[in-house]
């Protein structure tokens, strides 16, 4: 299984998970079959690039995302690929957040409980609007 995180920079296990999961710079993909991690550029529209972030982890073969937060509409897209998304990790480093996520028991979020400003933004500027706010 492949889990990945929202990311500020290359440090792999010792970074920090990203406050903007569609704003950060890279993603840290951990897979728990080879114990490899990778990680990757945040290559998407919201970096300037093409598509949304979910298509690209969905192409990497991502099978969980494990983030701060995120909106109802990001949460819709994730689910369309199957991603189940964890919420709730924000301030820690991704080593740490992998071993809280491993150990917990918690459920995947769905989109009833996705980020409220988001989800009331004005979406017509191609999802760049709006301001997180944790």
């Amino acid at each position: 299984m492949k889990i990945c995180f929202p990311t500020d920079g290359n440090g792999g296990l010792d970074d920090e998970v990203g406050f903007h999961f569609g704003r950060v710079p890279t993603y840290t993909i951990y897979d728990d079959e080879s114990d490899n991690v990778e990680v990757i550029s945040n290559e998407s529209n919201h970096r300037g690039g093409s598509g949304l972030p979910a298509d690209l982890l969905a192409k990497e073969g991502v099978d969980v995302m494990v983030c701060g937060d995120l909106g109802r509409k990001a949460l819709g897209l994730f689910d369309d690929h199957c991603i189940d998304v964890y919420t709730g990790y924000s301030g820690k480093k991704v080593g740490e957040a992998l071993t809280e996520w491993q150990e917990g028991d918690s459920a995947p979020a769905s989109e009833g409980e996705g980020c409220q400003e988001h989800a009331f933004r004005d979406d017509s500027h191609g999802g760049r609007g709006g301001h997180h706010h944790g």
